[in-house]
């Protein structure tokens, strides 16, 4: 066993001995094919058009309400719109500029979007990025603009409300009133005379007299629900001037808050867009160096093979 083991010991070495060998009769073939690869790899990457990226960190807008402030849109689904017509629109239109190459959420974070682009040069990278940004924020706008106008209605329905209650409601109130208080004051001096009447006649005709004190009765009952209606009237009218009016001044102070500019926020960049004073593109070291290491292997591997043909010839 260990004769044999020592046999196959010294045919390894043999093998080993031989291989280098084949190696250094091919060296200079093997300097040459690795150096054009490496020398072509180099021209490659100095030739091939650099390619620099721009990164933006875009905030969605949002406006206040009442209960807090409300987001201009779900940065999700607007990611997913964005990359529909920005990126899947653009693939294979040729000879690009520059392309929006990615539009993505940050992880927990649903109220930013981050937008990447590419280009030859940082400037139209950049120009690319603000052509994104300006069509999120006319969109957006498009959305503050409605709530802007929703509250300027909202505020003018207040001002008729007011109008209506000072000018109508309380006109026709006050009105109301004043006649109420005259008719009170026919019933009440009708009541006088006939009280009157009563202590002429309570002597002279009794039965009469039992007839108007029914009617005095009767009277009564109609002066006090009379007097009943006027106090409501009164009543409504005051709730009218102060309760209900203040109301509806304090809706509208609250609705003319909301117009104040900072309620209202359009989407932006946080920041700058981001740029490098080095292309992302072509990564120059990386390729020499892959080419270098493709070349060595390639050329070793020829070497291998010619001389493997050799052999089986003889």
């Amino acid at each position: 066993m260990n004769n044999e083991a020592i046999k196959y010991q010294q045919e390894d070495e043999i093998d080993l001995k031989e291989l280098w060998k084949t190696l250094m009769k091919r060296k200079w073939f093997i300097v040459i094919f690795t150096s054009i690869v490496t020398i072509l790899a180099i021209i490659f990457s100095l030739v091939k058009t650099p390619i620099y990226e721009a990164t933006a960190l875009i905030e969605i807008g949002d406006y206040s309400t009442s209960n807090g402030r409300i987001q201009l849109g779900d940065a999700s689904q607007l990611a997913d719109k964005l990359n529909v017509l920005y990126i899947d629109m653009f693939k294979n239109i040729k000879d690009k500029d520059a392309e929006i190459s990615s539009i993505s959420v940050p992880k927990k974070q649903n109220n930013f979007l981050e937008i990447k682009s590419l280009s030859p040069s940082n400037d139209l990278a950049t120009k690319e990025i603000q052509k994104v940004v300006i069509f999120i924020q006319n969109k957006h706008q498009k959305i503050l603009d409605d709530v802007k106008q929703r509250r300027e209605l909202e505020i003018k329905n207040i001002e008729v409300k007011i109008s209506n209650i000072k000018n109508n409601q309380v006109v026709l109130l006050e009105d109301k009133i004043t006649l109420q208080e005259e008719n009170l004051m026919d019933y009440k001096r009708q009541l006088a005379l006939i009280d009157n009447n009563l202590k002429k006649i309570e002597t002279l005709n009794p039965a009469l007299a039992a007839l108007k004190l029914m009617e005095k009765r009767d009277l009564s009952t109609f002066i006090v629900n009379l007097n009943l209606q006027l106090m409501d009237m009164i009543n409504t009218k005051d709730q009218l001037e102060t309760i209900v009016i203040n109301d509806l001044y304090e809706k509208k102070n609250l609705a003319k808050s909301m117009l104040l500019p900072y309620n209202y926020k359009n989407s932006e960049i946080i920041g700058a867009i981001i740029t490098n004073d080095y292309p992302i593109k072509p990564k120059k070291e990386l390729i020499v160096l892959v080419a270098f290491v493709t070349g060595l292997i390639v050329s070793i591997f020829i070497v291998f093979f010619l001389n493997f043909i050799k052999n089986e010839e003889e």
